[in-house]
């Protein structure tokens, strides 16, 4: 009996499917064994490189891949695989796993705490493989000297929680998500809810421990003052390994108040967003105050949801942190922005550990220790970016953005406040340029839990309609963006003979006049351009070195 001919084809393309399945198993064990030999040579035991490198027939693996995912988006059957992962306990193995990488020719990606917003410590188009640094998370708190040493693999809620074992008049200004890897969120910058008091995490940071491209272990003093500087708000793994950083704490006090308050469009709140413009980046730098929008259906007086178009409205969120007691920040708010109506009943005065809390959405009372749990409740689909503003958004250019929000129904914003201190640090102090001039940062949102293709192309067409349609309201010549609000939107380098170019596009726009010095550290310490990914510093062009 002949079969059919589209029979032929069904069978050919299951055939190529399970050609790719084998072969992918065949590399990846390849590499686990040439790794594995490797690591032993230099001086890594045999058990110990048996038990820190997986490959993907391993039965751990894709646990161990999956653990550190925080976007379904780069966690699907179609998204490239690592051939192997590699979960260093000591710096001797990342030294080691650096230099095998090199001498197999298998690109790292290297991953602290997976909050990379799309996906690029984890997953690449190239063969590769991700060093995964969550062994690495000791964290040694001197409040003598108000310093600590803390691991890249640490979360930050571990790090908040370490401290405030220690002491109750010291915290660290970085960000308010528990779950960011310290090695990330502080070598892109960190940023948090007391940067108008402290500025950022990098503002922060007086040493540091890396594995440069040669294997090589270094200190701030041997790795030199260039490329001290360019880990803090560069982005790490452009240079190398970051191990670990010193942190200089900060002074908190032993009452700190939160408030979160809602408007909604028929409360005011176009007129209360426009005067917040006003005075955000210039009121006492205790008060940080951010502003979630959101597009909503109002309700009607019985709670229940409304069914017609005239329902839909948009609600501004006022979420605050002051760094002091709710009588002296009702009399700031009183003084100089009265339009919120901010009252005392309103505020909830707590320790600063309780505010980590508070901001990370646990309910009051939640024990502290709870920032020791290094997972997510649950992972969605998401897409992020960013802007600044510098001039104030006019009433008639909001009323346009509310209408806007309520005609894309899915993406949401958030403003948050700059000014203080960060107005007071030169741009060229850290890699981060985006101090003085800037009222507010932008970060655009939109969650799904819809699977696949379609799904994601939807989601990803209405956060960009969003993003252009702010285009005249925002930074410009470049339009700057937040490195650790990763977004390959903005551009993407290939790694080829096009390599400056291309990483100029994206690096004028995280790091306007810095770029140029992150470029020229990077093709001191990175000559060969080992350590790259789809937005890493590229080096200077062959003819410029």
């Amino acid at each position: 009996m002949e079969m059919p001919r589209n029979s032929f084809g069904l069978l050919h393309l299951l055939l190529g499917f399970l050609f790719l399945f084998v072969s992918s198993y065949a590399t990846s064990d390849s590499v686990y064994d040439n790794f594995l030999q490797c690591l032993t040579k230099h001086s890594i035991p045999s058990d110990q490189a048996s038990s820190i490198v997986y490959a993907q027939t391993n039965p751990s693996f894709p646990n161990v891949l999956q653990s550190y995912i925080r976007n379904q988006r780069f966690n699907t059957s179609s998204t490239p695989k690592p051939l192997i992962i590699v979960t260093p306990t000591d710096e001797s193995q990342v030294s080691a796993a650096i230099i095998c990488s090199r001498n197999i020719g298998i690109q790292p990606r290297i991953r602290s705490g997976g909050h990379d917003y799309d996906g690029l410590s984890y997953v690449s188009d190239d063969p590769f493989f991700i060093l995964d640094l969550f062994n690495l998370r000791s964290i040694d708190v001197n409040i003598n000297d108000e310093t600590a040493w803390v691991q890249a693999g640490a979360t930050m809620g571990e790090l908040y929680y370490r401290i405030s074992e220690k002491s109750k008049v010291h915290g660290f200004p970085g960000g308010v998500c528990p779950t960011l890897g310290v090695g990330g969120h502080l070598s892109g910058g960190g940023y948090g809810n007391m940067l108008r008091k402290y500025g950022l995490s990098v503002d922060h940071i007086v040493d540091a421990r890396i594995v440069n491209v040669n294997g090589s272990i270094l200190d701030r003093k041997s790795m030199g003052e260039d490329l001290f500087w360019a880990i803090r708000g560069g982005g790490g793994a452009s240079f190398g390994v970051i191990l670990s950083y010193k942190i200089k704490l900060v002074k908190v006090p032993e009452i700190v108040t939160v408030f979160r308050v809602e408007r909604t469009l028929a409360e005011s709140a176009t007129n209360i967003v426009y005067k917040w413009q006003h005075i955000t980046d210039k009121i006492d730098n205790d008060l940080f105050m951010r502003l979630l929008l959101q597009p909503i259906t109002a309700k009607s007086d019985d709670g229940s949801a409304k069914a017609d178009e005239s329902s839909q409205t948009v609600r501004v969120s006022f979420i605050s942190l002051f760094l002091g007691d709710a009588n002296r920040l009702i009399s700031v708010m009183d003084k100089d922005f009265p339009e919120l109506g901010l009252k005392k009943e309103d505020c909830i005065e707590m320790s600063w550990i309780e505010s980590v809390l508070y901001w990370a959405n646990f309910d009051n009372g939640t024990l502290a220790n709870v920032l020791l749990n290094r997972t997510l409740g649950s992972v969605g689909y998401l897409k992020r970016k960013s802007d600044y503003v510098q001039d104030p958004i006019s009433k008639n250019d909001l009323e346009g953005l509310w209408k806007k929000l309520i005609e894309l129904g899915k993406p949401g914003m958030v403003f948050n406040s700059y000014g203080g201190r960060m107005s007071e640090i030169p741009e060229s102090e850290t890699p981060f340029p985006h101090r003085a001039g800037n009222i507010f940062k932008i970060q655009y949102s939109v969650g799904w839990k819809e699977e696949g293709d379609e799904a994601d192309q939807k989601y990803l067409n209405l956060i960009r309609e969003l993003y252009s349609y702010m285009t005249p309201f925002v930074s410009n010549s470049p339009r700057a963006a937040f490195l650790n609000y990763r977004d390959v939107d903005i551009g993407i380098n290939h790694n080829g003979k096009d390599s400056f170019q291309e990483g100029k596009v994206y690096g004028d726009k995280y790091f306007l006049n810095n770029f140029q010095r992150l470029v020229t550290v990077k093709t001191a310490v990175d000559p060969e351009n080992f350590f790259q990914y789809e937005q890493s510093i590229p080096t200077l062009p062959k003819s410029d070195c």
